[in-house]
């Protein structure tokens, strides 16, 4: 169990549910509270209403809003632009995580990632106590 996870709220936006529910399953084990919007339109209105997660697990390929959209529309908020985005997709083109990059994105992994490997990254992209 990761230290301090319990006050560490993360937001998964994916339009696969078998992929939102995998995430939320290994989170949840691992501590973590977990919300969860099927795209980037949704996730935007759940970040506009209030909602301020410690970090955002998004994909790239989305309808409605794709991730880089979310990422953009995120970055411009005040109140949460120094949030940590980690993009979890199937995109492997180096232009588009060079992008991301641009656009802030604190991490890139491929997907299927492995339960233990994603625990390690969020866990160093939200070190316990932080």
């Amino acid at each position: 169990m990761v230290g301090f996870a319990m006050s560490k709220l993360i937001l998964i936006v994916d339009d696969s549910p078998t992929v939102i529910l995998s995430l939320k399953s290994n989170l949840t084990l691992n501590g973590y509270q977990v919300e969860t919007a099927a795209d980037g339109a949704a996730a935007l209105s759940r970040l506009q209403a209030g909602l301020r997660p410690a970090l955002i697990i998004t994909d790239f390929n989305m309808p409605k809003m794709n991730g880089g959209e979310l990422v953009r529309a995120v970055k411009a908020m005040p109140t949460l632009r120094f949030t940590p985005i980690l993009m979890l997709t199937t995109e492997s083109d180096p232009k588009k995580r060079d992008e991301g990059k641009k656009m802030g994105i604190t991490g890139w992994m491929l997907k299927p990632a492995s339960g233990p490997d994603l625990i390690k990254v969020i866990s160093q992209i939200l070190p316990a106590g932080r």
